[in-house]
């Protein structure tokens, strides 16, 4: 049965997390919006109450035109939020224009619709803010001059709706940006499984080639014992190639066992391998080791020899003259070993030095991109170690670094 693919638990995580910081961002936009709203709701009820009291003050206490002047100059003029002054009955009279402000009222209407339209807003600003009444006071009794209804200013409605506009351009942004995330997630996958089938039978298609040039090799050749005898054991050697690449790509996503392994044996099996089929290259390239080579690290030989192989391949394409080289080097220290693969070929451009192990990347034609990137995850991830360009320039070869942990006594 085939176990259906999803992003995984850390997928998932990073949604979620992504989410919920969505959710906090908007839901403090609203809180703090909403704050800033009561408190200009307050300053523009302080100012009504303001007027209010001016206008008492007036009605209540003997005083000249200057008490008139000042409170039509510090308190009035500034109101730019929606205002009316109605009797106690809420009636307003149409002809006195400083009763109404920040109201349009249409020129072409008649008093009665004029009239209509200023009471159903009134009773809007009400069911927002109660009326603020001016009193006088005769004796004893008190008597209501006049209601002072008012409503929220064009700032206060705009901050009133902001954080839900805000909160809906987020959300849609979200679901987009979701959306060309999941778009750009498929279409890797989808290269990935592509270069992946690509790769495999890259993989396969150098033991097999060489398997045909062995049994063309026997073809002429079975007449001479030894000939024959020599041909088995190189067609033995691809078939045992075929049999550690399925190996190979089996472990892939799979827990792996490191062991204990001495690097020299699993290195001159790779190099011998590669010396046999170097003719068939077309290519004069020197193929030699040098260094620690019994040291021990901790290793899983069949994908620790993927990678020297893809490291040596290319390395080959990379050498496109009649002198070439590729030397690799074994270091032992303290706690790790130090493995270097040196070519003398084109090299790679500084600013390209990053890009080499990144899925698809690739300046070969008929590259995938895969190599490289193979085998930092299988250094990296499954050996717990390192692989990275040490050195390299246009024209000057380029050496590869790996490094690996050694086991503890």
């Amino acid at each position: 049965m085939q176990k259906k693919m999803s992003g995984g638990p850390g997928s998932v995580q990073l949604k979620l997390l992504l989410t919920v910081l969505a959710i906090l961002i908007g839901g403090g936009t609203l809180i703090y919006t909403n704050k800033l709203v009561v408190k200009l709701q307050e300053r523009e009820r302080q100012i009504v109450q303001l007027y209010a009291k001016g206008i008492q003050y007036i009605a209540n206490t003997p005083s000249d035109n200057s008490d008139i002047t000042f409170l039509f100059e510090n308190i009035i003029r500034p109101i730019d939020f929606p205002m009316v002054l109605s009797d106690a009955h809420d009636s307003v009279s149409i002809e006195n224009k400083s009763n109404i402000r920040n109201l349009t009222v249409d020129s072409t209407w008649s008093n009665k619709q004029a009239e209509l339209f200023i009471q159903e807003e009134i009773k809007k600003m009400d069911e927002v803010h109660h009326p603020i009444p001016v009193t006088y006071i005769a004796g004893s009794d008190t008597i209501v001059l006049t209601k002072i209804h008012y409503g929220d200013s064009a700032l206060v409605q705009k901050l009133r709706y902001y954080p839900y506009v805000q909160i809906i351009v987020a959300a849609v942004f979200l679901v987009l940006g979701y959306i060309g995330f999941s778009q750009i997630k498929r279409s890797e996958q989808s290269n990935i499984w592509v270069g992946m089938a690509k790769e495999t039978a890259h993989q396969f298609g150098t033991p097999l080639s060489s398997l045909m040039g062995w049994l063309e090799l026997l073809k002429m050749n079975y007449a001479d014992k030894d000939k024959v005898q020599d041909i088995a054991e190189e067609i033995e050697n691809d078939v045992e190639k075929l049999n550690k690449i399925t190996n190979r790509f089996s472990k892939i996503g799979s827990k792996t066992e490191l062991k204990p392994t001495i690097l020299g044996e699993d290195i001159k099996h790779v190099v011998e391998y590669f010396k046999r089929r170097l003719p068939q290259t077309g290519k004069k390239v020197v193929l030699d080791v040098s260094g620690d080579l019994q040291v021990k690290a901790l290793v899983n030989s069949g994908l620790f020899e993927w990678v020297l192989e893809n490291l040596i391949k290319n390395a080959l394409d990379a050498i496109e003259h009649n002198d070439g080289k590729i030397h690799i080097a074994v270091k032992e220290l303290r706690q790790t070993v130090e493995i270097e693969v040196t070519d003398n070929g084109k090299g790679i451009d500084l600013k390209h030095r990053k890009d080499v192990f990144r899925p698809g990347y690739s300046t070969k034609r008929r590259g995938w991109g895969l190599g490289l990137s193979l085998s930092k995850r299988i250094i990296e991830e499954y050996h717990r170690g390192k692989i990275f360009v040490k050195s390299s320039g246009t024209g000057a070869g380029t050496t590869f670094k790996i490094v690996v942990q050694k086991p503890k006594d």
